[in-house]
Formats: structure tokens, C-alpha cells, sequence
């Protein structure tokens, strides 16, 4: 009878601890960001956007979010959409924090999760503060799952060989623009 009522028990506080259908549970834990968080400028996050001729119909994919004020400006801005994904769950936090009091909450959202494995075949755009070997690396998967015609911006570093349609100096600094597929 002791071991019925303790299992019994045991069974309960199991039932407790776990979350309920209307609770999601705590995400699993993301690997190591490959870079550390260097906002891009104001400046420089309107003249991607503007580069991208970013409009209300696009939908803005921004890989390594940080703050998120990337995807927020296309939203205020443009009126366009916004996916923000970012590894560092204290950059989503941020990013969180941000658009509550950017007002366009209904048009941007922001994904905890790993940039190379995140599906972001929804973009019309995307735009990139990454290191080189990165964008590199990205590279087969911007042309696996992007739509011919998405564009791509990449502030302060290419990617390699491809040669980019067009390229901009901002206060010393370059923003890269290609169109998919990138060859």
C-alpha cells in the first residue's frame, strides 16, 4: 500500500511540475553566438533597408538580430514585415523590449534560434552584420531556401568571390547589396 501512495505521489508532483497545454516549457539552450554584438548604426540599418528598396509587401529577415532595430525600422518605416532571429537569448530579450515601445508589434517578431538552421524561406529580403566566413557559409543556404529575386545586404563584409550589384559607403562604412541567386 506504501509503495501505491508513493508512486501515486510521485505521479502527482510529476503532473505539477510539467507544464500545461497553455505553458510552453523553457527553449532548449542555443550553441555559442560565432560573433559578439556590434549594433549597427541607425544610419546604416536605413541605408540597407533603403539599398533593399524594402517595401510594405517584403518581409525582412534579419540573421544575428541583436537589439533588433532592423527588423523594427522595416516595420516603421516601410511597413513591411520583420523576423528578427538572434542565438543570444539576452539579444532577444532586448529586441523584445524594443518593440514594445516601437509600436509595431503586430508586424515583427523575433525568433531564439540558430540563423543556419532556422527556416527563413519567407524572406523577400535579408540583411546580414556577419563575419565574412560566415556570409560565406550562409551561402548555400541563402540559395537552397531564398526565392529568386530576394535580396540580400550585408553591412561591412561580402562574400568572397560573389560580386555584389551595388555597394554603398555610409560614414565610412560599406553595405553590400546581391540579389538571390547568388553566384
Amino acid at each position: 500500500m506504501r509503495l501505491r501512495t508513493f508512486v501515486l505521489s510521485f505521479a502527482i508532483v510529476a503532473a505539477l511540475a510539467a507544464p500545461s497545454s497553455g505553458q510552453q516549457a523553457a527553449p532548449a539552450p542555443v550553441r555559442t553566438p560565432d560573433v559578439i554584438f556590434v549594433p549597427t548604426p541607425q544610419e546604416v540599418v536605413d541605408a540597407m533597408l533603403k539599398l533593399a528598396k524594402v517595401s510594405a509587401s517584403d518581409v525582412v529577415y534579419d540573421l544575428g538580430s541583436g537589439d533588433g532595430r532592423t527588423p523594427i525600422t522595416a516595420a516603421r518605416t516601410y511597413g513591411a514585415r520583420g523576423v528578427g532571429i538572434d542565438i543570444d537569448p539576452q539579444r532577444i530579450k532586448e529586441a523584445m523590449e524594443n518593440l514594445k515601445t516601437a509600436g509595431v508589434a503586430d508586424k515583427v517578431r523575433f525568433l531564439n534560434q540558430d540563423l543556419f538552421t532556422s527556416n527563413i524561406s519567407e524572406a523577400t529580403v535579408v540583411t546580414l552584420y556577419l563575419l565574412p566566413s560566415l556570409n560565406l557559409k550562409l551561402l548555400p543556404k541563402l540559395n537552397a531556401e531564398l526565392k529568386p529575386g530576394t535580396r540580400v545586404v550585408s553591412h561591412a563584409f561580402d562574400m568572397g568571390d560573389i560580386e555584389p550589384q551595388q555597394t554603398e559607403n555610409v560614414d565610412g562604412r560599406t553595405i553590400y547589396l546581391w540579389t538571390v541567386p547568388l553566384k
